[in-house]
């Protein structure tokens, strides 16, 4: 039986809980509370923290780096209570454990309020690394540490720098943190207090920090400013890093800040004087000027007059001969070429040019070469359904129409007489230079055609208004082709001219080889006669009348007709 002078092991049980304000032993368990160090023994401090009995906690749980523990006697620590007694009686202390739940506490308030933390990166895991935030371990995820994806971590281990929480669950012991989120949040306040600065029109110097096929990021002191290709220079720049290099210290106008995306777009021309300025005094209209082929494309070439100014010479404008065809076949880069100025537009910017005007019109010249009625001779080009074409001096074309090509046959027939690289002969006939026709003949070369100024060559003399006889060669529905005398001109009489009346003019009344009397009414472009049999009868009528009477004398017209032709 237990005595006041003879207390039993529960009795100093319950005074324990009364010296430690009625706290059982078990409350202690999984507890951060305070204790004061009673030795140092080896590598242990032995900590009273109130309990049964002491606990010991390894010195290197107090060390921090290379200062080591610091620790005397009577020092008052907090650990955390692991158990209240072991195996050997002792109290289960951990100051590891004790600094983990405090930074616990600390980061919780931190992640409520949005605060950043403070932490070292220590270890690699699998998609990331481990954070010590002071005693609590944190993950940081691979794509959270840098903007930019980083090759090397090795540089930022082991460094205390600021971290931000993005998610945490006590419960499971998870941290995730984030280096990127602050970074991010840094630049943009920077990118701010930069841009404040900053102001339309400055001009500033930065360094080229990198380089796109369409322009330049340049940095101007921690913020970076886009240099576009068009804003490079005002001569045409085909990739910047004609221009610029990596490293290079530019400078640059500031053209535009927009507040809202806070990107700054920069140009480095708007600090040189502007060629088009005046530039349509300096190139007026009709002026012959050298350039410099800089760029072709489908629908022309780019020719530059000087630095900063350059005109387009359109397809339709490089060649007086050469149609649908590619400017990259008719002029090539970097070539000196000659052309006019056709077209200036000032606000546009745009010149256009012409190379075909800088040069004489091949037309023009073969007129100039070869007048009306000159012989010339060239290769049969192409044979088409309605005449031949040949090429002539100049690059030039003429075409020889079937029903020039031969006397006496049909323009079918004659257009199987030549073939395709054949060397003939020809009369010009006619040169229309606006229309860039060139008209030839080729049957006007032969014996007895009638010449190009209009007088017969042959042996026969046709004029206007003579009667002949002539011989049907060919029956059509238009009309008939014959021939005057028997290798005479040919020529063709329209169906309309073949009789005053309906009846009469009716080609199928006639038959190949059949002579008749027609007049001559005149002469085609190529001097090849027309015939009529109405104008020859109208004309024989008129005469009737003024040799035999009018028909006031009281004679008939067929009476009148009837002693004209037995007078004939």
């Amino acid at each position: 039986m237990a005595t006041s002078a003879n207390p039993t092991r529960d009795d100093f049980a319950a005074m324990l809980n009364e010296q430690l304000g009625g706290v059982a032993d078990d409350g202690f368990e999984g507890r951060v509370v305070k204790g004061t160090i009673t030795a140092i023994e080896n590598d242990k401090a032995v900590i009273d923290v109130g309990l049964k009995s002491e606990g010991r906690v390894p010195l290197r749980e107090f060390a921090r780096g290379e200062d080591g523990h610091g620790l005397k006697v009577g020092d008052e620590v907090e650990v955390y209570v692991d158990r209240v007694e072991n195996a050997d009686g002792e109290a289960m202390l951990s100051r590891d454990r004790a600094r983990r739940e405090a930074a616990w506490d600390k980061l919780e308030n931190e992640f409520g309020e949005g605060k950043r933390v403070e932490g070292v990166i220590f270890g690699r895991v699998k998609g990331g690394f481990t954070v010590d935030l002071d005693g609590a371990v944190a993950f940081l995820p691979g794509s959270q540490v840098d903007i930019r994806p980083v090759r090397d971590v090795t540089p930022l281990m082991d460094v205390p720098q600021p971290f931000q929480i993005l998610k945490m669950d006590r419960r499971r012991g998870n941290i995730v943190v984030s280096r990127r989120a602050v970074l991010e949040e840094t630049r943009a306040e920077q990118r701010s207090e930069l841009i404040d600065k900053l102001s339309e029109g400055q001009v500033i110097d930065g360094v080229v920090k990198n380089i796109t096929d369409y322009g330049a990021f340049v940095d101007l002191g921690g913020i970076d400013g886009l240099l576009h290709v068009t804003d490079m220079s005002y001569k045409r720049v085909n990739h910047p890093n004609e221009v610029i290099a990596i490293g290079d210290t530019v400078t640059v106008q500031i053209i535009r800040i927009n507040q809202d995306t806070q990107r700054i777009s920069l140009g480095m021309k708007q600090l040189e004087s502007d060629p088009w300025e005046g530039a349509a005094v300096k190139y007026p209209v009709g002026a012959k000027l050298t350039g410099t082929v800089t760029n072709i494309t489908e629908y022309g070439a780019f020719v530059e007059l000087e630095p900063g100014i350059e005109g387009l010479v359109h397809v339709s404008e490089m060649s007086w001969t050469k149609k649908n065809v590619h400017p990259g076949k008719i002029v090539s880069t970097s070539q000196e070429v000659e052309v006019m100025v056709l077209e200036v537009d000032s606000d546009k910017r745009r010149i256009s040019l012409g190379l075909k005007q800088a040069q004489q019109n091949p037309w023009e010249g073969f007129a100039e070469r070869h007048p009306v009625g000159s012989t010339v001779e060239g290769e049969v080009k192409n044979a088409t359904e309605f005449g031949l074409f040949i090429g002539l001096d100049g690059d030039v074309d003429g075409m020889v129409h079937m029903s020039d090509i031969a006397w006496g046959i049909s323009g079918e027939d004659a257009l199987a007489l030549h073939r395709k690289g054949e060397m003939v002969q020809a009369v010009v006939l006619d040169v229309d230079v606006d229309k860039e026709r060139i008209s030839l003949g080729m049957k006007q070369l032969e014996r007895g055609a009638p010449a190009a100024g209009g007088t017969p060559t042959g042996g026969s003399s046709l004029r206007r208004g003579e009667t002949v006889t002539v011989t049907v060669l060919e029956v059509r529905d238009g009309g008939l082709e014959v021939q005057a005398g028997d290798d005479g001109a040919t020529g063709f009489i329209k169906r309309s001219d073949l009789g005053r009346d309906r009846d009469e003019q009716r080609p199928d009344r006639f038959q190949v080889g059949q002579k008749l009397d027609a007049m001559v009414t005149g002469f085609d472009r190529s001097k090849k006669p027309n015939f009529s049999v109405k104008a020859r009868q109208l004309a024989e009528e008129k005469e009737a009348v003024e040799q035999y009477g009018s028909s006031d004398s009281g004679a008939s017209l067929g009476d009148i007709l009837g002693e004209a032709l037995k007078g004939r």
